[in-house]
């Protein structure tokens, strides 16, 4: 399908708008807010459902402060937020009423999407605006987020809720043309990269990690973010929205920004929550026997393959499962307590009963519950799990 066709197939939209599209040194710029929320009201009178991920808080409070004021310590940037989000909804509730369109307010952290049952509550909520013909407007509630204050979060956090409402298509709007080919930093000629087939090891390298004057957010982890959604099959687009019309002009078609392709083994949106979301609470060590029935037969992690237990966790907590060598192999949710697993470590199924005076389970992780990843995509999974 050519650039068209998969926007024309895309029915549910995910639009994540970065600070530095949104806000200028005398802070929030009305007329950009204007502009975009017509461009979003176009497409939902296509028939698109459309969420919007907005950055701008922080840097719209610093600005209302004082102009030129940037705030640096935690307890500032949490102030500014506070400060910024009510004129951010405000702008967003003006600009979309004038297409008689309502927006609601969504803020979330990293623990909302982490725990299982948060995360379920905050997707039927979603579901239930889209459903009323209502815009969500979601932000990183960086008034009490205070790991999510740092670099990627709503790249992250766009990624993370393209996976969670099955999203066809995630257009990230940044204050730059794309991927480019080289830092334009150190070279000016740089030039964009069209078309992203599949994000490996020398685009990972190539994309800069560091922030621009106002948002938190690099071109690394607008790729990280294309990645993620790309892993549940949707498409995303990295473009300027600085552009005149940009939105309109990528419905229409028109050849701007970057297009990531999806993956063509795609997880299903519970299992991106597992591998990407529900946060790590300890590792499994295996053996060299248990390596080939997870990573290519498809089996459940039973106790005898199990060598190692690295940290403290509950019954149904995510941990990462290593190979011998250290390698990542997969991320699953664990049937038994770390304490029950040194104990049962490397024992048959059939022994589990005798060590421990019971047996919930046969497995300790079922392969319904664990996602194993490519062992020739090792360093892009890596590069995630960073996040």
């Amino acid at each position: 399908m050519n650039r068209a066709e998969i926007i024309a197939a895309s029915l549910r939209v995910v639009v994540k708008v970065g600070s530095g599209v949104l806000t200028g040194p005398q802070g929030l710029d009305l007329a950009r807010v204007v502009d975009l929320a017509g461009q979003i009201a176009r497409l939902a009178a296509r028939g698109r459902q459309v969420v919007l991920v907005s950055s701008g808080a922080i840097a719209s409070g610093a600005a209302k402060l004082r102009p030129g004021f940037v705030p640096a310590s935690i307890p500032e940037k949490q102030a500014a937020a506070a400060l910024g989000q009510a004129r951010l909804m405000q702008a967003y509730e003006e600009a979309f009423a004038a297409h008689q369109l309502k927006v609601a307010q969504v803020l979330l952290t990293a623990g909302d999407l982490r725990q299982r049952q948060r995360y379920l509550n905050a997707r039927n909520t979603l579901f239930t605006l889209l459903d009323w013909g209502v815009i969500p407007v979601i932000n990183e509630n960086d008034t009490v987020a205070v790991e999510e204050i740092k670099l990627g979060d709503n790249d992250n956090l766009a990624a993370t809720l393209t996976n969670q409402l099955g999203a066809d298509l995630l257009i990230n709007l940044t204050n730059v043309d794309g991927i480019l080919d080289a830092d334009p930093r150190l070279k000016p000629a740089a030039r964009r990269i069209p078309l992203v087939q599949k994000v490996k090891p020398a685009l990972l390298k190539l994309a800069s990690a560091q922030p621009g004057a106002v948002g938190r957010g690099g071109i690394l982890s607008k790729v990280k973010a294309a990645e993620k959604a790309a892993r549940c099959g949707a498409h995303t687009i990295v473009a300027n929205g600085k552009l005149d019309g940009v939105l309109d002009r990528l419905v229409a078609g028109e050849d701007l920004g970057t297009l990531f392709m999806p993956h063509s083994a795609r997880l299903t949106a519970r299992k991106a929550w597992i591998a990407f979301d529900a946060k790590p609470a300890g590792e499994l060590v295996v053996d060299e026997g248990a390596v080939r029935p997870l990573c290519e037969g498809g089996k459940s992690l039973l106790p005898a393959g199990v060598r190692e237990v690295r940290g403290r966790f509950s019954q149904g907590q995510a941990v990462r499962v290593l190979g011998p060598g250290g390698v990542v192999l997969g991320v699953g949710l664990c049937n038994y307590a770390s304490a029950e697993l040194e104990k049962i470590k490397g024992l048959r199924s059939g022994e589990i009963q005798a060590r421990l005076g019971y047996k919930d389970f046969d497995e300790v992780i079922h392969r319904d519950n664990l996602v194993v990843f490519d062992l020739e995509d090792e360093e892009s999974v890596a590069c995630l799990l960073s996040s």
